[in-house]
């Protein structure tokens, strides 16, 4: 009532326009309005009479139809005005008129509100939240769960409930599962806008770390998958604030539900698999959202066809495909390690850090929102997928060495040149490891003829001395054209009593 002297004083008293008095007192301009429009009607001046001065004696002369209240005015059905304003656009003051021009002797605007207020309390502490149809789908993890006991070993695992409830309808989702981890928690995802056929404007789930990695008030930061599934729904995941149950009254009251209407009644049976207990847990879910809501006399299922189908986008034509993420950094070799396994990137970006998105059948490498490159996913533990466009010009030259290719290059000098580097890759466990002294074999014609080389490699062969080294050092001595046996002739023992021939070592034979 101070607000109404205040009003009547400034424009009475002062002259001041309605307009300024709104924006002094902080007020619309409809308030202003309205209450001078009453006081030129009871034909009001400045000062006001004395017998005003009584606050309830003002308010009954300005505001008659609020103190004479009649029993024959009908009231509208409150349930179906809680229905109408969950949809979009729709407002009280769009409701009271459509009642007035139905009833014009019904409620006053000021009534209507607030009998619709009281009304509203008396429905739930979620039901007094306003929630557009389509707007909000809240999700959770219930804390209780089911035993399923391996038939097998007899180990015991508890089955909780992935749980998501619609704001506007509660149509509610349940779903058991074995795990709060990240593809539990996207499946669930997934399985539960499938069955709502549609896809709301905001996902509002609780602050687990599945969902969201570091809680914070202003600017929560999103797991990379999760924010990736909700970028592929085209929806906002707004999490509730960290120990404010009320910004997720919808899912805490549908965890009760499902507990008291799901987890109470399958309290006495064994399940020996978790199929078993989805397959227990579906005809209970469909009798939840069948059942009516005692105040509002419909189901939640009637209210979803009613108020919230229409309103909820639609699902994406492409499938979700779960991904994991993570920041590898690019080592010395261009690869970045993934559960293991070496995927190539371009070998300038050696030292970086980048983005690697891992599906189960491909590696994708980005940085920032760019891919950089992508691979077929390998299991193979400590192997390496390489793309010859991601080496330097020398390695990709390297890399296109094989055995035959490099015994072909030999043949050009000789045939002892191709038998001695096919020779040193038999040696070694893997042909490639012998790459670098074929190449130093075939390379030496820089410097010597092919004649010599082949020489070389003829002798290198016959003295069992497969190596580049051998090679060269032949080479380097001149030692390519003597001849073996006369070299064995000419350092040979003399015969001489002290030199003691194979027979003295014969069986039986003792040193003394």
């Amino acid at each position: 009532m101070r607000m109404l002297r205040e009003v009547l004083r400034l424009f009475l008293a002062l002259g001041v326009s309605q307009r300024a008095i709104a924006r002094s007192l902080s007020v619309s301009p409809a308030t202003v309005n309205g209450y001078v429009g009453r006081a030129r009607v009871a034909k009001l001046g400045w000062p006001l009479p004395t017998e005003l001065d009584d606050d309830a004696a003002l308010n009954k002369l300005l505001f008659p139809d609020e103190h004479q209240p009649r029993s024959d005015r009908p009231e509208p059905d409150w349930a179906q005005v809680h229905l109408d304003l969950k949809k979009k656009h729709v407002t009280k003051q769009l409701l009271w008129e459509e009642y007035k021009s139905a009833q014009p002797d019904g409620l006053q605007y000021s009534q209507f509100c607030e009998r619709y207020t009281r009304w509203a309390a008396t429905v739930s502490v979620v039901m007094r939240q306003e929630h557009r149809a389509g707007e909000k789908l809240f999700l959770d993890f219930s804390g209780d769960g089911l035993e399923v006991i391996n038939p097998k070993t007899g180990e015991v695992t508890i089955a909780k409930l992935f749980v998501a409830v619609l704001g506007a309808s509660n149509l509610t989702y349940v779903e058991p599962v074995l795990s709060e981890d990240l593809p539990s928690w996207t499946g669930g995802h997934v399985n539960a806008l499938e069955y709502m056929g549609g896809v709301t404007e905001l996902w509002v789930p609780d602050n687990l770390k599945s969902g969201v990695k570091k809680p914070n008030r202003y600017e929560p930061d999103i797991n990379p998958t999760y924010a990736e599934l909700a970028r592929h729904y085209g929806a906002a995941v707004i999490p509730g604030r960290v120990r404010k149950p009320r910004d997720k009254a919808k899912v805490e009251q549908g965890v009760l539900l499902a507990e008291r209407w799901i987890l109470a009644v399958l309290r006495n049976r064994t399940f020996f698999s978790l199929e078993e207990v989805r397959e227990a847990v579906k005809p209970l879910v469909e009798k939840l959202n069948n059942r009516p809501m005692r105040k509002l006399k419909k189901s939640r299922r009637e209210l979803f066809e009613e108020v919230e189908r229409a309103s909820l986008k639609p699902l994406p034509n492409t499938p979700w495909e779960f991904a994991r993420w993570a920041k590898p950094k690019v080592n010395p070799a261009y690869h970045v390690e993934y559960d293991n396994h070496f995927y190539s990137v371009p070998y300038q970006l050696v030292g970086q850090q980048l983005d690697l998105r891992a599906t189960e059948r491909t590696i994708e490498v980005m940085r920032g929102l760019k891919c950089i490159t992508s691979h077929a996913r390998s299991y193979r533990p400590g192997g390496y997928t390489t793309k010859t466009e991601h080496m330097p010009k020398a390695h990709q030259a390297q890399a296109g060495m094989t055995p035959q290719r490099i015994i072909e290059w030999a043949k050009k000098t000789g045939p002892s040149t191709a038998a001695l580097v096919e020779e040193i890759m038999k040696r070694r466990v893997h042909p490639q490891q012998g790459f670098m002294a074929c190449q130093g074999i075939l390379h030496l014609n820089r410097d010597y003829e092919p004649e010599r080389i082949e020489a070389a490699c003829a002798r290198a062969l016959k003295l069992r001395a497969c190596t580049y080294k051998s090679v060269k050092a032949i080479l380097r001595n001149n030692l390519e054209q003597q001849d073996l046996e006369a070299e064995a002739t000419q350092h040979a023992l003399p015969l001489h009593e002290n030199v003691r021939g194979a027979g003295y070592y014969g069986d039986g034979e003792k040193l003394h």
